[in-house]
């Protein structure tokens, strides 16, 4: 695809050097009507496109409701929105020094990159790109890290954290493992999903020296699962990193059961826990991927007691106050001596549950 020989198309950096970034470079591609290419030309000028060669080669070009289309390419529907909003968890106002978002007390969120190899649509964080950040932002960070011994967790991410080269990324991370306090740190990343090549056999030597370490991935539809995409995970398990799914729920995604149960088996195939389902956030442009969380709520049913816990992730809402999860009441009623509980296929159990031993 592209004219690339098999080398470049491995390569990471030509995939990133090669994206697709403008509705005219993406009709060579996909057949795009007049109002289509309209639309997307007013839509990119609030929030910019890129899709990498790989990623595009992922979208089925004779079907206009391709779910991975839906993901990656825009659309006029992303200026038809009554709430949303440009920064919905309000992380600025969470944030003591840029990039640096301070919400929960033992850990915090750092943003060490404002691109990613493909931008998301649904992006909670778009506005990073059209953001100016000091140069000196990771110092800044760093410094507050350090002098806040509260914080015992760090989550690397962006943008994508992987963007950065393999230096620039391993030695951040390693001078934020060597702060005493910080037990653990995070990556939370989209690559093996949209730039599987970016896993290299040396950047994975460099993350599993860091151990403890934890690499979040997101992957949304079961087709973004391909044979290049495993191979990226196995590596990364390979080295003893455990890896998260975080899903988004998206309309005309992944929003049915078949779906969603599809993609949790094939992850935990992969050596992937399947960890949050997030309902979309109230970001602008995107009221067209929120489904009711009724939705949400009936799938995480279907899962429950017909697959395993382990292939089940939590559904949740991010709020400006931190996540919270979606479920159901399943406690039917309290008294001194039981709780009542209705079970996943509809059974009632009185379990003995005296207040007081």
């Amino acid at each position: 695809m592209l004219g690339a020989t098999p080398r470049q198309w491995s390569d990471w950096r030509w995939q990133l050097r090669s994206r697709i970034t403008s509705p005219d470079e993406l009709s060579r591609y996909l057949f795009l009507s007049s109002r289509a290419r309209r639309g997307m030309e007013r839509a990119v000028r609030l929030f910019p496109m890129a899709v990498t060669p790989y990623a595009l080669a992922l979208i089925d070009p004779e079907n206009a409701r391709c779910p991975l289309r839906r993901q990656m390419i825009p659309s006029e529907r992303e200026l038809k929105d009554r709430l949303g909003m440009m920064d919905p968890l309000d992380e600025t106002l969470h944030s003591p020094v840029p990039d640096c978002i301070h919400l929960y007390p033992d850990r915090v969120a750092l943003c060490v990159s404002r691109n990613c190899a493909m931008y998301c649509r649904f992006c909670f964080r778009k506005r990073r790109t059209h953001e100016n950040v000091p140069a000196d932002a990771f110092e800044q960070a760093l410094a507050y890290i350090e002098k806040t011994p509260r914080i015992r967790d760090v989550l690397v991410t962006g943008g994508d954290p992987l963007m950065l080269p393999d230096r620039v990324l391993l030695d951040r991370l390693a001078r934020l493992h060597r702060i005493p306090h910080v037990q653990i740190l995070r990556v939370g990343t989209r690559t093996p999903a949209m730039l599987p090549m970016r896993i290299t056999p040396a950047l994975v030597r460099g993350l599993k020296r860091l151990q403890p370490i934890y690499v979040n991935v997101q992957f949304n539809h079961p087709r973004e699962l391909t044979a290049e995409s495993k191979k990226a995970l196995a590596m990364l398990a390979d080295a003893g990193i455990p890896l998260g799914n975080q899903s988004v729920l998206l309309k005309g995604v992944n929003d049915t059961l078949a779906v969603m149960r599809r993609l949790v088996h094939e992850l935990l195939e992969n050596r992937v826990r399947p960890y949050y389902l997030f309902h979309p956030h109230l970001v602008e442009g995107t009221e067209h991927f929120r489904p009711p969380i009724e939705v949400g709520l009936k799938i995480m049913e279907g899962l429950e007691g017909y697959t395993s816990g382990l292939a089940s992730p939590q559904y949740a809402i991010d709020t400006p106050h931190g996540k919270v999860p979606l479920t159901r009441q399943r406690i039917i009623r309290r008294t001194d001596s039981e709780v009542v509980v209705r079970t996943y296929d509809g059974h009632v159990w009185h379990e003995a549950n005296p207040r007081k031993t």
